[in-house]
């Protein structure tokens, strides 16, 4: 089974987009989470007072720092103002987004992986009905070959997962519960906790499940070029160990 790979730019109605154009020196790179999205904004040169103005109306700045490498800021802003975002679309047609999305001197740049190469041309038919689209690149992947930029977006992975059970991971990976050898035990995590020692086993077991569940898409792509079972293969040599 082959990959493939795409990498297309855009311009319709954004802000971001629309941000770069006015600004052609500047790259903003988009992280979608759940709920919000984080915005990494640089330009080489020192940002006008117009540039500013408009950073500062993206939402809250974690982050601004200003040296000889130029300028660089970091916001965080709320997704509720937004109309359905290209990604949903990329989705419709089977395709699996790769993140950031970078907008630079007026266009939207994405990367899109798919298992069948019709699914890529279904989605370009679809994107070029109500906006101008380039495809930049379309690549076939071999089947050893796994695409080094296919990074699962976070938000994908721990979105189902509680408050609760996110601490609760959280707790267990830092004091090296997934170390080998264990550095704790269960008991003792509950310890540090305020909850019963089986509510917070609860908490850990249902984040486990969650978390595999939300990677199975992409432990699918990972294990989908592979033409071997190791596994297989040495359940086959210890049955030969036993048979000899």
């Amino acid at each position: 089974m082959s990959l493939y790979e795409a990498s297309i730019r855009v311009k319709h109605e954004c802000p971001y987009r629309e941000i770069s154009e006015r600004h052609p020196d500047l790259t903003i790179r988009e992280w979608p989470l759940s709920d919000c999205q984080v915005l990494e904004i640089t330009s080489e040169t020192t940002p006008t007072d117009d540039l500013l103005d408009e950073i500062s109306q993206l939402g809250t700045v974690l982050h601004e720092s200003e040296n000889d490498d130029g300028y660089h800021v970091v916001t965080q802003s709320c997704l509720c103002s937004l109309e359905e975002t290209i990604v949903d679309r990329f989705e419709e047609h089977n395709c699996l987004y790769q993140s950031p999305t970078i907008y630079r001197q007026g266009w939207e740049h994405y990367t899109v992986v798919a298992f069948d190469e019709e699914d890529v041309r279904e989605l370009l038919r679809d994107l070029r009905s109500d906006r101008e689209i380039e495809l930049l690149s379309k690549t076939s992947l071999s089947e050893t070959q796994i695409p080094h930029t296919m990074l699962a977006p976070v938000d994908r992975l721990f979105e189902t997962l509680t408050d609760r059970q996110l601490a609760a991971l959280q707790l267990a990976l830092e004091c090296g519960y997934y170390e080998h050898p264990r550095q704790t035990s269960i008991r003792d995590l509950a310890d540090r906790t305020a909850v019963a020692r089986s509510t917070y086993e609860e908490h850990l077991r249902k984040a486990e499940n969650k978390l595999l569940t939300n990677a199975g898409q992409f432990l699918r792509l990972v294990t989908a070029t592979s033409t071997a079972d190791p596994l297989r293969v040495r359940e086959t040599r210890r049955a030969g160990r036993v048979a000899d």
